[in-house]
């Protein structure tokens, strides 16, 4: 049995599991753990590929995380290749790519009860370090350990499920209600990280309606949304929206919330155009352009020097010309708020606004 088998077989006993198998300490503990994986990724999926990797090889010391270390191993090519792609299987909250990608968890050290990392949250990291430091001395108690903490996470999803209501035709909404419902939504102050997701996803909405509509999208298809946390460096993707027909990239579209557009960002985009060539690359922002000469001449010297057309607008302006071609507004404007409602990075505040900004812009 592989991590991965594991992990799925214990997701399934975490399903059906009453009662935990630990001490009142070590669920308090774990408790802890579950209580932050939606906002400290990184510890927990780090902590369920080590817990994993410890019912496999009750010898391993798991942490000696890297396999630099004297008796040490791969606990981030573990995450990579089994843990972080599992987890996303099967609907729990997960990484990008790997947890090891988290600087606090990434360095060279053991993690000892005096580990060194900076996890910002005290509590966390000593809970962290605390029921590693029991594995070792008891690894038969792995398997409770990450039954409980699968079990944890799984009910704290259901509890922080926020159900959205969906748009009926007895609902007030035209193409100015929508423009305005997603301007509140693009411009509200969560206070949480995760929003600038948003646009993102009203685009991508979209773009499963203009594909299907329009002749110039003709057998083309729309690549699925990915992580909006992902680093350039590590998404390996042209945008945040690809389109791709018979296998090529046709179009890119990349999505700023309140970056201005510069000389710098679209030096960015042209690595990625000559990296990935698209036939046309989107950049829409709800910032300004500045150096707006300079944005201009890189657009026409990436057009001579790679043939790929550029086009820059504005987020907003951009969504209202887009409505405009699509048949049905209310396909567009329920298949957003499902995607909202389903997407796992975004935090409950974010969508329990949207719920509210609904009431104020269609309900009425």
């Amino acid at each position: 049995m592989n991590h991965s088998e594991l992990l799925k077989s214990i997701n399934n006993s975490a399903l059906s599991l009453i009662t935990p198998e630990l001490s009142e300490k070590h669920s308090t503990l774990i408790e802890l753990i579950a209580n932050h994986a939606l906002h400290q990724k990184g510890v927990y999926t780090v902590l369920v590929t080590l817990l994993t990797h410890k019912i496999l090889e009750p010898s391993q010391n798991v942490r000696l995380h890297q396999s630099n270390m004297a008796g040490g191993f791969s606990g981030r090519s573990i995450d990579t290749k089994h843990i972080t792609p599992t987890l996303r299987e099967l609907g729990l909250p997960c990484m990008s790519e790997s947890g090891w990608l988290t600087r606090s968890l990434e360095q060279p050290y053991a993690y000892t009860l005096d580990y060194q990392g900076k996890i910002s949250n005290t509590k966390l990291k000593q809970a962290f370090l605390q029921i590693l430091d029991y594995i070792e001395n008891e690894p038969t108690t792995a398997t409770s350990l990450l039954t409980y903490l699968l079990f944890c996470v799984i009910q704290k999803s259901k509890t922080d499920k926020v159900l959205i209501t969906k748009i009926d035709e007895a609902d007030n909404f035209t193409i100015d209600s929508i423009i305005a419902f997603l301007e509140a939504c693009f411009s509200y102050n969560y206070k949480e990280f995760g929003g600038s997701k948003l646009p993102v996803i009203a685009f991508h909405c979209i773009f499963q309606q203009l594909i299907n509509e329009l002749k110039r999208y003709e057998g083309c298809t729309l690549n699925k949304l990915g992580s909006h946390t992902a680093s350039d460096r590590t998404s390996k993707t042209a945008g945040d929206i690809e389109i791709f027909k018979n296998g090529e990239l046709i179009e890119a579209i990349e999505i700023k919330l309140y970056k201005p557009i510069n000389a710098d960002l679209m030096r960015q985009v042209q690595q990625k155009i000559y990296k990935h060539n698209p036939k046309r690359y989107c950049v829409f922002s709800s910032g300004q352009v500045v150096e707006a000469e300079n944005v201009k001449n890189i657009v026409n010297e990436i057009k001579e020097d790679h043939g790929c057309q550029v086009i820059v607008n504005g987020v907003v302006p951009t969504l209202k010309y887009y409505l405009r071609l699509i048949i049905s507004l209310q396909n567009f404007i329920n298949s957003f708020l499902i995607a909202v409602e389903n997407d796992s990075e975004l935090k409950p505040i974010h969508k329990m606004v949207i719920v509210e900004l609904i009431e104020k812009h269609f309900k009425n």
